[in-house]
């Protein structure tokens, strides 16, 4: 599961920073924003100081100390966002979004016995290790705020 979780965590990162990018700046930030340095950078690859050094630059234009400071922000963007029911865009919590989606998949008559076993496997072990709390309250409401277009920039699958 790791390796799956991984590259998915990478591209979420990559999709939250562009969506980030998206709601807190518009012109010639947003535009080299979506232009991010990490689609140069091969999965599993050593960090190149180049790169890096481009990270940090795009990370310190739109209004963030380093690229650590953006990490921390995706990664609280993206727990929020992970406890929000797609359907009514209120914030119930990651345990009952995983919930849902365990049911939706064992209703599904559509998706294969394996990649359903696949599906409801992954699902009952990220139920077993739950999100750490939402500290900052005020983070449902910004995301609550902004839910269509953080939805809209990850993708309804990503939900």
């Amino acid at each position: 599961m790791r390796e799956f979780v991984r590259p998915v965590a990478t591209a979420l990162s990559i999709a939250c920073f562009v969506a980030f990018t998206a709601i807190a700046s518009t012109g010639d930030a947003f535009a080299q924003a979506k232009e991010a340095p990490t689609a140069k950078l091969p999965e599993n690859a050593k960090p190149d100081p180049k790169i890096t050094a481009q990270i940090e630059d795009v990370a310190k234009k739109n209004g963030f100390a380093s690229y650590d400071e953006y990490s921390n922000v995706v990664d609280n963007i993206s727990l929020v966002l992970g406890g929000f029911d797609p359907a009514t865009k209120k914030y119930v919590g990651s345990d009952v979004v995983l919930k849902a989606q365990i049911a939706e998949v064992q209703a599904d008559k559509k998706m294969s016995a394996k990649d359903k076993k696949e599906a409801l496997a992954d699902l009952n072990e990220a139920l077993k290790s739950p999100a750490p709390p939402v500290e900052n309250k005020g983070n449902i409401d910004l995301v609550a705020k902004y839910y269509d277009k953080l939805a809209a920039a990850l993708g309804d699958d990503e939900q």
